[in-house]
Order: C-alpha cells, then sequence, then structure tokens
C-alpha cells in the first residue's frame, strides 16, 4: 500500500513540473510577443534616411498601428479620462495660459514652479514628469512670464496633445506666474536616464 502512495505521489508531481514547464514557456513567449510588436512599431513610426544617413522629413505623420483603432482626435485614447489627441512631431505644438503680471507684484520661484509640475503626471506612468525627466527647460522672466520645454517618452503618445495643457493649468496657480507658454519639444530624445533616482526606484530601475 505504501508503494502505492508513493507511486501516487511522484505522479502527481511530475505533473506540477509539467504545468510549470509549460507556464514558463508561456511567459515567455508572452514577452517575446511584445517585444516583437514594439519592434514594429518603432520601425513603422521611425522617420526614413537617405543614403547617406541624413534624416528625410515625412510629409505626414503616421501613429502606430495601435494608435489608429478607431480613435480619432476627440475620441476615447484607450487612457480613462482623456481623449485621443495625438501631435505631429514634425510640427511645433504649444499650449498657452495665465495672464500678464501686475506690476510690483514678487515673481515666482524656481522652487514654487518646479512643485507645481511635480502635480502632473504621465497618464500611464505613475510618475510625475518632473522626476521623469519630461521637462527640458525653464525660464522664468522678470514679468513673471514662464516658459517650458518639455518632451514625452515617446511621439507615440496617444494623448501627447493634452500633456502641455496639463502643465499649464498646474502652474498658473502659483503666485505669481504671468503668461505661460508651454512648448513640446523631441529633441533629444527621451530615455530613462533623465530620470531622477526616485523616479527609477519607484519603477523598477
Amino acid at each position: 500500500m505504501f508503494g502505492l502512495f508513493k507511486k501516487k505521489d511522484t505522479a502527481k508531481e511530475d505533473n506540477v513540473t509539467d504545468h510549470k514547464d509549460q507556464s514558463a514557456d508561456d511567459v515567455k513567449t508572452a514577452e517575446d510577443k511584445v517585444r516583437d510588436t514594439l519592434r514594429v512599431q518603432e520601425e513603422q513610426t521611425r522617420p526614413a534616411a537617405d543614403t547617406r544617413g541624413q534624416r528625410v522629413e515625412m510629409d505626414e505623420f503616421v501613429p502606430p498601428p495601435g494608435m489608429s483603432g478607431g480613435m480619432t482626435p476627440g475620441g476615447p485614447s484607450g487612457i480613462p479620462g482623456f481623449d485621443y489627441s495625438p501631435v505631429d512631431p514634425n510640427e511645433d505644438f504649444k499650449a498657452t495660459g495665465g495672464e500678464p503680471l501686475e506690476s510690483g507684484v514678487p515673481v515666482a520661484t524656481e522652487e514654487a514652479i518646479v512643485a507645481a509640475l511635480q502635480t502632473v503626471y504621465d497618464p500611464e506612468i505613475p510618475v510625475n514628469i518632473y522626476d521623469l525627466g519630461l521637462i527640458y527647460g525653464l525660464e522664468i522672466a522678470d514679468n513673471g512670464d514662464i516658459k517650458i520645454d518639455m518632451t514625452l517618452t515617446a511621439p507615440g503618445c496617444p494623448v501627447a496633445g493634452e500633456m502641455p495643457g496639463m502643465v499649464v493649468r498646474a502652474v498658473e496657480p502659483v503666485e505669481g506666474t504671468g503668461e505661460i507658454e508651454v512648448s513640446l519639444v523631441w529633441e533629444p530624445q527621451w530615455t530613462p536616464e533623465r530620470m531622477s533616482e526616485d523616479a527609477k526606484l519607484a519603477l523598477g530601475f
């Protein structure tokens, strides 16, 4: 009888091992598929180059395949709370707001503006845009006017057109700010190395 139980347990263990091996194979297959999909999207959206390696401007912006599935500007983006709002990386894109600062009013400090920027989050990443390294430039004029250059982790972001406006709305309430201009730029290209140490820790880098 002991031998029968022993044999039954061994068969069960073999079955568990086979199941674990199959699960590991399924995970690897899924990871490979994701990597292949990202590579294809990157190749399809990358500007063409001539034989001398110089960039050739594209006639129009062609969004990645995953962005065009029934989406139209102003329609659902696939991200809760946001409309589909892509931008053409070959064209200037700006958002403006605020009002001229009254004479004699103290101008906002850089620390105050940075604190406001840290309240804005990329809707797909749980880290604020400042710590993500998406703010490329911040200028505060003597009259309180603010100019900000920002980028995104990728030009194909389905809500790219909303992000500069989100930044304007975050900075407007800061005391001592005048007119605000936020420009979307793509050079240099964003890389994970631009993130703060806190952001890297939060995202597991």
